[in-house]
C-alpha cells in the first residue's frame, strides 16, 4: 500500500513540476523543485487544484491546501473562538485561536491569528482574515508544514508587480489593454469564458477561492493571472474534470445570488 501511494504521489509530482513550470515560467529553480517534491511526497500537495503559490521567489501554502492536507491525514476536528479580551468589533480588530486535533484523545495543536497588516482589499472581513490565519498556523504546526501561508501575509500577500510600458508608449492603458500592450485580465477571462464555454458565475466563485478572497474583484493582479493560466490548461487538457469543479460551486453561487 505505501509503495503503491509514494508511486501516485511521484506521479503527482511530476504534474505538480509541469504545471509549475507552465504558471511560472522561468521562475522555479532547484531549491524550488526540491521544496515542490518534499511537499508533494510528504503531504500530498497539489499544484493544480490551487494548494501552492509562487510569490516573490517564494512556496507559499494556500488555505484550502492546509485543509486538504488536513483531510488526507485523518484530522479529527479544529476548534476555534475568539480571544475576546483583544477584540474590538468598532475598529474591526480580531485575535483568534484554533486547536487543531490529529486524533481522539489528543491536546491538540494551537495557532492565533490576527487581523492586523491587513490588505485594503478585505477591509470588512478582518474577523473571517483573523480566523483564517489562526487555522492555518494551528495545521502547519500539527502537520509539521514550515511554509507560511498566503493569507498570513497581510499586505504583501499579493504583490503588485509593475508593467513594463512598451516603447514609444505613453505610459497610458487603451481601452482593452494594459499599459504593456497586453489584454486586461478581465478581457483573457471572458475570452476563456466563451472560447470553451463556461458559467460565468461559477468561474467567479471558483476563482475567488482559488485566490483566496471574498470576491473575484478583491484579488490581485498576481493572483488572477495564476487563475486565468490554470483555467486555460484545465480547460484545454481536461475539460470535463473543470466542469466538474465548477459544478461543485453552484451551492454557493445558489446561496449568495
Amino acid at each position: 500500500m505505501k509503495r503503491r501511494r509514494l508511486k501516485n504521489w511521484r506521479r503527482l509530482f511530476r504534474a505538480n513540476l509541469a504545471l509549475a513550470k507552465k504558471l511560472w515560467p522561468g521562475q522555479i529553480c532547484k531549491s524550488h523543485l526540491k521544496a515542490l517534491e518534499t511537499l508533494t511526497l510528504r503531504h500530498g500537495i497539489s499544484v493544480g487544484s490551487g494548494d501552492l503559490r509562487l510569490l516573490g521567489s517564494r512556496w507559499y501554502i494556500t488555505h484550502s491546501g492546509l485543509l486538504s492536507v488536513a483531510e488526507r491525514k485523518g484530522c479529527l476536528g479544529i476548534r476555534v473562538e475568539p480571544i475576546r479580551a483583544f477584540c474590538d468589533p468598532l475598529s474591526n480588530r480580531w485575535v483568534f485561536r484554533a486547536i487543531v486535533f490529529k486524533k481522539r484523545g489528543s491536546k491538540g495543536f494551537d495557532g492565533f491569528g490576527d487581523s492586523s497588516n491587513t490588505s485594503p482589499l478585505v477591509r470588512g472581513a478582518e474577523m473571517r482574515v483573523a480566523e483564517t490565519r489562526a487555522v492555518n498556523r494551528a495545521l502547519r504546526k500539527a502537520y509539521g508544514i514550515g511554509l507560511c501561508s498566503v493569507e498570513e501575509l497581510g499586505l504583501v500577500s499579493a504583490p503588485q508587480m509593475p508593467l513594463a510600458v512598451g516603447q514609444g508608449s505613453n505610459g497610458h492603458a487603451g481601452a482593452n489593454r494594459s499599459s504593456n500592450g497586453q489584454p486586461r485580465l478581465r478581457d483573457q477571462l471572458c475570452l476563456l469564458i466563451r472560447q470553451h464555454n463556461l458559467d460565468p458565475e461559477l468561474v467567479k466563485a471558483y476563482a475567488a477561492d482559488f485566490c483566496g478572497t471574498a470576491t473575484l474583484k478583491d484579488a490581485s493582479r498576481d493572483l488572477v493571472e495564476s487563475f486565468i493560466t490554470q483555467l486555460a490548461v484545465a480547460a484545454r487538457k481536461d475539460r470535463d474534470g473543470l466542469l466538474c469543479k465548477l459544478n461543485s460551486y453552484a451551492q454557493h453561487v445558489e446561496a449568495n445570488p
